[in-house]
C-alpha cells in the first residue's frame, strides 16, 4: 500500500441481531479479522472507516421479545448497548456503531426503496403466505418451522436449515408450524414487491463469477457460484410484519421492508450518522465517484450464513439502484466450534464475550490473539479453553513477553535504562535486522490478502526471533568481558521490540499501547516498522512490566465447568416439545416402521451432512440417505440394525434417491443416535 497517496477504504463488520449478546462465534466470525484489517489500514495511514451496529428489525428480535415477554424496543435497547460497550471493551474500534432503529436509517432504507421502485425494479404480485389463524397474522419465514427437505433436519426454519445450510421458502418446509401457536399455518394471499434477482443474473455472472474467481476465497466464491448455476429467482422485499421499516407506499399498513433490504443499508446509515458526527461527506464512501480510481473500497467481514446476502442479494440492490459502490471482497469465514460442540445460543453452549471480560480483566490480547490463531478462514475450527491455556503460557508468555521482558530488564540493568549505542554489527546481528525487514513484509501481505492466522503466526515469530537473538548473544555472559558488544546486542534487541511494538498492533492492541508506554515511545507507521534505527541511542526508557501471566489449570477447568453447568441448567429450564397434533388409530396404521440392518455406509459427495446408507429391509435392500455423517463414521455403522420408515415416498437428494428415513433420536446437544432394538431381531420386523 502506498504511504504517499492513500487510498479510501470502507469496512463493514455485518451487523449483529441486537437479542442477545456476544459470543466467540461472532467475534472469530467478523469482528475481530475486520478490526485487525482496519487497524492495519490506520497504520498505513489509509483513509478509512469501520462502520458498524445493531441489526433491530430482524424476525429473531421479535421471537425474543415474545419469548421475555416484553417488547421489541426494550430488546434492542438492552443488547444495543450491552453489544456497544463490549465490543468498545474487546478493542473493536469501530468509526461508528449505529442502530437500524434510528430515524436516519428508516429513511435511508425507504429511499433505496423508492428509488427501485421509482426505476421499475420491483414486481409486484400476490402470492400465498403462511398465516397463523390462531395469532390472526402472516409469518414471516423464521416464525415457521419444519423438516427440510434436503436433509430431514426437523427444526428447520422458512428461510434457512441450519443443519445443512440450505436455502429455503415456507412453502419448502415438511410438516411447517407456527413458533407462535405451534400449530400448522394456513395459506393465505398478500401482495409483496419482489426484487427479480434473475433479472440481474447474467449481470452478477459477469461481476462475480468472472471477475471475483481467484480473488474471492474459495468458500465465497463456491458457495456464490452453486446458488447462481442453480438459478435464482425473484425474492420479496417485504414481509407483513408489526416490528421494522415502514413501507413508503400508500396503503400498505402493516407491511414493512424485508430484513435483507433494510439491515445492510445499515453500512449505509451509519456512516451517514458518522459523516455528521465528523463533518465528513459520507458520499466519497459510498458512492461511485466521476473517476473509477477514487471510488472507496467496500469490503464486507461477515460470517458464512450471511454470504449469499451480502454477495448476491445487497449487490444486486447496489446495482439496481445505479449509484452505489460495489464490495471489492467479503472475506467470509466458517464457523468456530467449541470443545467439541457446535455453538448453540439456544443451550447455552457458548462463552459469552461480556463473561469473558468479567472473569478475565485486562486479558483481551489473549483471547484476541488465541481467536486469531484458530480463526475458521476457509473450514470450520475449534475452541477449546485447553488451547487457550497452553497458548497463553507457551507463546505469549514464553516468548513474546519473555523476550521484551528480558531485553528492558537487562537494559535497565546495565545500562539505567538508556537505550545503548549500536557498534559494529556482526553476521548475526545483520541477520537478526534483516529478518525484521522480511516479516514486516510477510506480515503485511497476510493481512491484505486477509490470512490473519498465517500474519498473527508470523507477527509471533518475530517474537521468537528475539528470543532466538539473546539466547544465541548471551548478553548476561558477555557483559563481564564486552561492555560494547552488549550494548550493540541490547540495542538491536531494542529494535526488534520497536518493530514488535506496531507489528502485533492490529492483534495485540492493548499489548502494544503497553509496550510503546514501556519504550516511551509515541505510535509508528507500519512503513517504518523495518527500518535499523526505530528507537535511538541515548532514548531513556520506562521501567519494565509484565506484558502476560500465566494461566493456571485452575482456572481454565473452571472454565470449562462453568460451560457445562449453564448448559446443563438451560436444558433443565427448557420445556419439552410440545406434542404434535392428535391422529387417529388408522392415521396410526398408515406408518410402516420395520427393522433392518446396515449393509453399506458412505459419506456422499459435497454434503458434510449425509451418509449414503444401503439397508436390508427384510422387504428389500434399498439406499437411504441421513443426516448423520457429523455423529457416525461410515465404517462404525455397517452392520447395525436400526429402525426405518419404509413406506415414506422416495425422494431424491444432492443426486441420490433417498427409500425412506431412518428413525433417530435427537439430545439436547443436538446430538443424533440411532433408536434399535436392544435385542438382535428379524430384518423386517414391525414396529407397532
Amino acid at each position: 500500500m502506498s504511504a504517499t497517496k492513500p487510498k479510501r477504504y470502507t469496512i463493514t463488520a455485518a451487523l449483529p441481531y441486537a437479542n442477545g449478546p456476544l459470543h466467540l462465534g461472532h467475534i472469530a466470525g467478523a469482528y475481530l479479522p475486520a478490526d485487525i484489517f482496519v487497524r492495519y489500514l490506520r497504520l498505513t495511514h489509509q483513509d478509512v472507516v469501520f462502520i458498524g451496529g445493531s441489526d433491530e428489525h430482524g424476525v429473531a428480535i421479535t421471537l425474543r421479545a415474545k419469548k421475555e415477554g416484553i417488547s421489541p424496543q426494550e430488546i434492542i435497547d438492552k443488547y444495543h448497548y450491552l453489544n456497544k460497550e463490549t465490543f468498545e471493551k474487546f478493542g473493536i474500534s469501530f468509526d461508528m456503531y449505529h442502530r437500524t432503529s434510528e430515524k436516519i436509517h428508516h429513511e435511508t432504507s425507504q429511499e433505496f426503496f423508492t428509488t427501485l421502485y421509482n426505476k421499475g425494479e420491483f414486481v409486484e404480485q400476490e402470492s400465498e403466505q403462511f398465516y397463523d389463524e390462531e395469532y390472526d397474522q402472516f409469518l414471516a419465514d423464521r416464525y415457521i418451522v419444519g423438516t427440510c427437505p434436503i436433509c430431514n433436519f426437523e427444526n428447520a426454519y422458512g428461510d434457512q436449515c441450519e443443519n445443512c445450510g440450505s436455502s429455503l421458502n415456507p412453502t419448502d418446509l415438511i410438516n411447517p408450524k407456527s413458533t407462535l401457536s405451534g400449530q400448522s399455518p394456513v395459506l393465505r394471499e398478500t401482495k409483496h414487491w419482489y426484487l427479480p434477482l434473475d433479472k440481474y443474473q447474467p449481470w452478477l455472472e459477469e461481476w462475480l463469477l468472472e471477475g471475483k474467481k481467484g480473488l474471492w476465497k474459495s468458500n465465497v466464491y463456491g458457495q456464490c457460484s452453486a446458488w447462481l448455476k442453480a438459478g435464482l429467482q425473484p425474492r420479496a422485499m417485504t414481509r407483513d410484519l408489526d416490528w421494522g421499516v415502514d413501507v413508503p407506499l400508500p396503503n400498505t399498513e402493516g407491511k414493512k421492508l424485508y430484513v435483507w433490504l433494510d439491515a445492510p443499508i445499515g453500512y449505509v446509515s451509519s456512516t451517514k450518522q458518522w459523516a455528521k458526527e465528523h463533518n465528513k461527506n459520507w458520499e466519497l464512501y459510498w458512492k461511485q465517484q466521476p473517476r473509477e480510481e477514487d471510488n472507496s473500497t467496500l469490503i464486507h467481514f461477515i460470517g458464512k450464513d450471511n454470504i449469499v446476502f451480502h454477495c448476491i442479494i445487497f449487490p444486486s440492490i447496489l446495482h439496481a439502484n445505479g449509484e452505489y459502490i460495489l464490495p471489492e471482497n467479503v472475506p467470509a469465514n466458517e464457523f468456530l466450534n467449541l470443545e467439541g460442540k457446535k455453538i448453540s445460543t439456544s443451550r447455552n453452549w457458548a462463552v459469552w464475550l461480556h463473561e469473558f471480560l468479567e472473569d478475565f480483566p485486562g486479558k483481551q490480547d489473549i483471547l484476541r490473539y488465541v481467536l486469531c490463531s484458530i480463526l475458521p478462514e476457509t473450514k470450520d475450527s475449534e475452541f477449546t479453553w485447553k488451547d487457550f491455556q497452553a497458548k497463553n503460557n507457551n507463546e505469549l508468555v514464553a516468548i513474546y513477553g519473555n523476550f521484551i521482558n528480558r531485553t528492558l530488564v537487562l537494559t535497565h540493568k546495565y545500562f539505567g535504562g538508556m537505550v545503548p549505542e549500536r557498534g559494529n554489527l556482526q553476521t548475526i546481528d545483520e541477520e537478526v535486522l534483516n529478518r525484521i525487514k522480511v516479516l514486516a513484509n510477510e506480515i503485511s501481505a497476510s493481512i491484505e490478502n486477509f490470512r490473519f492466522r498465517e500474519a498473527n503466526a508470523l507477527m509471533m515469530d518475530l517474537a521468537r526471533t528475539g528470543n532466538k537473538y539473546l539466547a544465541d548473544t548471551e548478553p548476561w555472559k558477555v557483559i563481564k568481558e564486552d561492555e560494547d558488544r552488549v550494548k550493540t546486542i541490547l540495542n538491536v534487541a531494542l529494535q526488534i521490540a520497536t518493530s514488535l511494538s506496531i507489528l502485533s498492533e492490529p492483534f495485540l492492541p492493548f499489548t502494544a499501547a503497553k509496550l510503546r508506554e514501556m519504550l516511551n515511545i509515541e505510535a509508528i507507521a507500519w512503513q517504518n516498522a523495518n527500518n535499523e534505527i526505530l528507537i535511538a541511542s541515548g532514548h531513556q526508557l520506562n521501567a519494565a512490566s509484565l506484558l502476560f501471566e500465566k494461566i493456571e489449570d485452575e482456572v481454565v477447568e473452571n472454565q470449562v465447568k462453568k460451560l457445562h453447568e449453564a448448559r446443563n441448567e438451560t436444558m433443565h429450564e427448557s420445556k419439552v416439545i410440545a406434542a404434535k397434533n392428535e391422529i387417529t388409530f388408522p392415521d396410526f396404521e398408515k406408518i410402516d416402521i420395520r427393522v433392518a440392518t446396515i449393509l453399506e455406509a458412505e459419506k456422499v459427495k459435497k454434503s458434510k451432512k449425509l451418509l449414503k446408507l444401503k439397508v436390508d429391509t427384510g422387504i428389500d435392500q434399498r439406499t437411504v440417505l441421513s443426516g448423520i455423517a457429523q455423529y457416525y463414521q461410515p465404517e462404525e455403522i455397517i452392520g447395525n440394525q436400526v429402525c426405518i420408515l419404509v413406506n415414506l415416498a422416495a425422494r431424491v437428494m444432492m443426486g441420490v434417491e433417498s427409500q425412506g428415513m431412518i428413525l433417530m433420536a435427537e439430545d439436547h446437544d443436538g446430538k443424533l443416535s440411532f433408536i434399535k432394538p436392544i435385542d438382535i431381531v428379524q430384518n423386517g420386523s414391525q414396529i407397532s
